[in-house]
Parts: C-alpha cells; structure tokens; sequence
C-alpha cells in the first residue's frame, strides 16, 4: 500500500497525520476487503483552499471539511471483483497498485470540527480520512439507508484502530 501524502497546511499536530493517514487507509481497506494493495494520494490543506476546489469541482461555493474523488466506478460499493476487467488502467504501471483515488482534508474544518464534537484533533482526522476512504470505495450517503451504513463502517474502522470519541 502506498499513501502519496502531501501537507500545504503546516501545522504542527500533536500526531503524525501522514502515519495516522496511512493507519486508517489500511484499516478501510481491510474492513473493505480489497484485495490488492492500493495507492492513495492524501493532500491537507487550509479552508481557502478546499474551498476553491469545493467550487471548482463540486459547484458549492464553501469550505468542506473533506473532499474525495474516486478513480474507480462500482456497481456495487466495494465490489473489486470486477476491476482487472473493467477499470485495467487503474493499475499503477510501476508499482503495481490500485489507484483508488485523491483525498483532500481542510485543516482548519479538523479543528473547528474536533472543538464543536469535543473530542480530539486525532479522532476528527481519522474520521475524516475514513470516510473518504468510504467514498473511493464506491459508498455514498444520498439517502438515510446510505448514510447509516456509511456511519456504520466508519465507526467499525476507527474502533479496530482504538480511535473513540
């Protein structure tokens, strides 16, 4: 597994984000079933810029605490059986990975965010970074159903990592 993580935000945390980024991308794979080793690319950044690609991508016009965008289309959330066949380039020549996709967290949400929760920069992080996982693994929250089953996973994989509220 490869994380291509890059920080433009340059706080310090009282964790590594990159490690901790790659803990919880490992644990949502696991919980996923993947089975192929897989890149993530994992970007931090501040409000001002989340917001410009908020705009630019997605047409809403605010900061975000996360974006994700997925490299690869199920037919079902986290159904891989289909991917050699259908989404061949995918696959990273050199390495060998499957690209899942990019994730992009707003520094500035984590901390409001773990403040308004009351619980910890480290748990708001990993929350974060799990749902996005979630969602370049083909889940949505669109509706009710959907986002209890999202809810759901997150938590299952923040609890095998020991990250509670």
């Amino acid at each position: 597994m490869s994380v291509i993580y890059e920080d433009e935000y340059g706080k310090d945390w009282p964790f590594s984000p990159e490690e901790l980024a790659g803990k919880v991308i490992e644990a949502s794979l696991d919980h996923e079933n993947c089975p192929y080793e897989a890149q993530v690319n994992v970007l931090l950044t501040g409000n001002e810029e989340i917001h410009g690609m908020n705009r630019n991508f997605r047409g809403i016009d605010r900061p975000t605490d996360v974006l994700s965008f997925p490299l690869l289309n199920y037919e079902t959330p986290s159904d891989f059986s289909r991917v050699e066949e259908e989404e061949a380039d995918s696959f990273d020549p050199e390495s060998g990975e499957l690209m899942l996709g990019d994730i992009v967290l707003s520094g500035d949400k984590i901390l409001e965010q773990a403040e308004a929760y009351g619980h910890s920069t480290k748990r708001e992080f990993a929350f974060l970074v799990a749902h996005s996982m979630l969602h370049l693994c083909g889940y949505d929250h669109m509706t009710e159903e959907e986002a209890k089953e999202m809810e759901r996973r997150q938590e299952e994989i923040l609890q095998s990592l020991s990250i509670t509220r």
